[in-house]
């Protein structure tokens, strides 16, 4: 409630405007008017006072230190200013305050995004944009707002980086509908993230908020340059970096609209899954199947993207009811190979199975890194140190790639066990020249302990069968 409070002394005739505490409701349960002439909204940071009325956009401190501690989760790289999430903690609070109150008052720009090269399995290289630590915060702000907006738009069979959703079970579906379909189209987006139209997604995004900050941020971070090497800058017109906190959550949006309302509105009988830009499609006749791919090159041509000639394509899922001829009878997707594969059903049976497994290419990326961690040159440690260093991206490993016929992961993980019989034989004496009786020793610790490493409880427990040597 308000009450009138006459000034003292000269001009004790203009009355002032008391607000007096109350609860949100009034006295009497009617609304409240709980609007004050000037506000710190958060309180004030190191003496600063900061008036609600005063800023331009409605950011709060709040939001900024709620997207600061998701930052801080999910640490990260330095950006083209070098600065680490330790280096902006050291000035936590001017730091956290200068970022509100420019986001606030409409006058935050982002810096330059750096651009590290990442090398893929083909020979190529993908490359993945850093932006700043601010720049992270800025955007996780814009993101746990439309984050939600959004989720109740996207299809239910869209997968990549959404919460509630995994690859396993994006993987999980599309095994399920390999059996029930013949004809899979296997898609994949030649440098999507990097050819993204800007007008066209803002047009999408402009759909669900009305929020002008956000259409203003999300503009310029979509304009920022990239810096290539120290000084040079590229101005960017086309894409989204691939490693922007809200980059995901805009691509998503974007292919919502390309491809998956596209699909319900003209193929509603095709089912897919799709994970970021990697989609399967599932037909019954090969007919149908290459109408469904030509639609799709000139649609996305439409949007400005460009299927890869050499990654998409069409597959025919074998096995033991489909025995017809086609060149192409496996495919790829979140590093499992579909393919025919032997397997048992509840009675013992043994039949032909279109399934998932690693893939090839997984597997050898295991492998490398496995190789690159020169077990057989730490001698100086135990095999409990090797435990504590390693396991935990072993575990990784095994949690991913075992959750779809773990059978087909087994010889990556026995390079494991080789390069730590390698170790034992240069560690111990007794050891040295025995290549078999260390690797009897090996597997004798891994039958006592098998929760040392997290992939000897599939190669050496109950179920599971192996050799380290």
């Amino acid at each position: 409630m308000s009450v009138r409070v006459p000034m003292r002394g000269t001009g004790a005739d203009q009355p002032v405007i008391a607000t007096k505490a109350c609860n949100e409701t009034g006295a009497k349960g009617l609304t409240y008017p709980a609007k004050q002439s000037a506000t710190t909204d958060g309180g004030n940071a190191n003496g600063r006072i900061a008036p609600n009325l005063a800023k331009s956009q409605p950011i709060t401190k709040r939001q900024v230190w709620e997207a600061y501690k998701r930052v801080k989760a999910n640490r990260g790289a330095p950006g083209v200013d070098g600065q680490t999430i330790e280096q902006f903690e050291e000035n936590l609070s001017n730091n956290l305050y200068k970022l509100w109150n420019r986001m606030a008052s409409g006058s935050y720009m982002p810096q330059a995004v750096k651009r590290v090269e990442i090398p893929k399995p083909d020979g190529g290289t993908r490359p993945l944009g850093i932006p700043t630590v601010a720049d992270r915060i800025a955007q996780t702000v814009a993101k746990q707002l439309l984050e939600p907006q959004l989720e109740v738009y996207f299809h239910v069979d869209s997968y990549g980086y959404r919460p509630g959703k995994s690859a396993h079970q994006a993987l999980a579906r599309a095994r399920r509908r390999c059996w029930d379909y013949a004809w899979v189209v296997d898609i994949d987006i030649k440098g999507f993230f990097d050819t993204i139209d800007h007008d066209l997604l803002m047009r999408a995004l402009q759909r669900h908020t009305r929020e002008k900050w956000v259409l203003l941020y999300v503009r310029r971070w979509l304009q920022a340059p990239v810096e290539l090497s120290v000084g040079q800058q590229e101005v960017r017109t086309l894409g989204t970096p691939q490693g922007g906190v809200i980059s995901p959550l805009l691509a998503n949006l974007f292919l919502h609209y390309v491809f998956d309302t596209w699909m319900q509105r003209h193929h509603p009988d095709v089912l897919f899954e799709r994970y970021a830009d990697d989609v399967v499609c599932h037909c019954h006749t090969q007919k149908q199947a290459q109408m469904v791919l030509e639609e799709l090159v000139r649609r996305f041509a439409e949007c400005g993207l460009t299927l890869h000639p050499l990654k998409t394509k069409l597959v025919y899922c074998k096995d033991d009811d489909r025995t017809g001829n086609y060149p192409v009878t496996s495919f790829d997707f979140l590093g499992y190979t579909f393919r025919a594969r032997r397997s048992k059903n509840r009675w013992g049976k043994a039949f032909i199975n279109f399934s998932a497994g690693i893939s090839a290419k997984a597997g050898k990326r295991i492998r490398q890194e496995v190789r690159s961690w020169n077990l057989h040159l730490r001698s100086d440690k135990t095999l409990t140190d090797l435990a504590h260093m390693f396991d935990r991206k072993i575990r990784g490993w095994v949690n991913y790639y075992s959750a779809f016929y773990k059978s087909a992961l087994y010889p990556s993980l026995r390079q494991i066990d080789r390069k730590l019989v390698l170790w034992a034989t240069r560690k111990y004496k007794r050891l040295r020249g025995h290549r078999r009786r260390a690797a009897h020793w090996l597997e004798r610790i891994a039958r006592f302990w098998p929760r040392l490493f997290a992939h000897w409880g599939l190669l050496w427990g109950r179920t599971g069968v192996g050799r380290a040597g």
